[in-house]
């Protein structure tokens, strides 16, 4: 296995790299140490590693600008220093996130976690993660959803939301009194500005909360069926996109 490692602090760089060298949980081949963006760059533009670890500055610049500049196709373990909103972002999009200072134990859980989700990784993870915390009003989370109702307009709280449906070229949304509601938006947008720990978009009708699974049942590794308990659109079965199983596991271990 090889690891980059984007630091541009030799402290911290060399404390990283003496635990990566000692532990017994990967089995590493080759570290590489990149001190800045260009340097990163140029190395991912060339080489192909197993696992990175990133700090969010650098002294020529941002962790982002390497994403914009070149491909990462590795899972990332981002070394940060954000208050807790920006850490639930990471939560949410990254295999893990290191806050500084950090343990040598908290680097450990995160090569386990790692190792236990390495192959159902999403490169696109890393990418969304960092452009949620440079650019944090785009990824502000809707907490509730305005619609129409007759002559009136209600608020709906994101707590009432059982599901969002995309039905042809309209959504509902669904709550837990069992009324559904017509919403402007779309599935793939609306998608964007959810809680991503409570909302997942299933398949290309559904966005489901969290507290409303009641089973998923394994049919084959590329069939899984979804059973809500409260009533879907037309009681139809809801399968899981196959493209999704593996990210829609991740999300229910979180």
């Amino acid at each position: 296995m090889r690891i980059a490692i984007v630091e541009d602090e030799y402290l911290a760089s060399s404390y990283l790299k003496s635990i990566l060298e000692q532990q017994d949980i990967l089995s590493i081949a080759e570290i590489s140490v990149l001190k800045s963006v260009k340097e990163a760059v140029d190395f991912f533009s060339k080489n192909k590693v197993d696992l990175a670890f990133m700090d969010i500055h650098l002294g020529d610049g941002k962790s982002l600008e390497i994403f914009e500049k070149t491909i990462i196709a590795c899972p990332v373990i981002f070394i940060t220093a954000y208050d807790s909103y920006a850490i639930s972002v990471f939560k949410h999009f990254t295999i893990d996130y290191l806050l500084k200072p950090f343990e040598e134990s908290e680097l450990l859980e995160a090569l386990l976690k790692f190792k236990k989700i390495k192959n159902s990784f999403n490169s696109t993870s890393s990418l969304q993660s960092l452009v949620a915390i440079e650019n944090p009003e785009s990824s502000k989370i809707q907490r509730h959803f305005l619609v129409n109702h007759g002559y009136k307009l209600i608020s709906i709280n994101e707590s009432e939301v059982t599901y969002f449906s995309a039905t042809g070229k309209h959504l509902f949304i669904h709550i837990k009194s069992g009324n559904s509601y017509l919403y402007n938006n779309t599935l793939t947008e609306i998608i964007n500005s959810l809680d991503p720990f409570q909302f997942f978009k299933i398949n290309r009708k559904y966005i489901v909360h969290r507290n409303i699974i009641k089973e998923v049942v394994k049919h084959s590794n590329q069939k899984v069926e979804l059973i809500l308990n409260v009533p879907s659109v037309e009681n139809d079965a809801i399968f899981i996109s196959k493209k999704e199983i593996n990210n829609f596991k991740n999300w229910l271990n979180q």
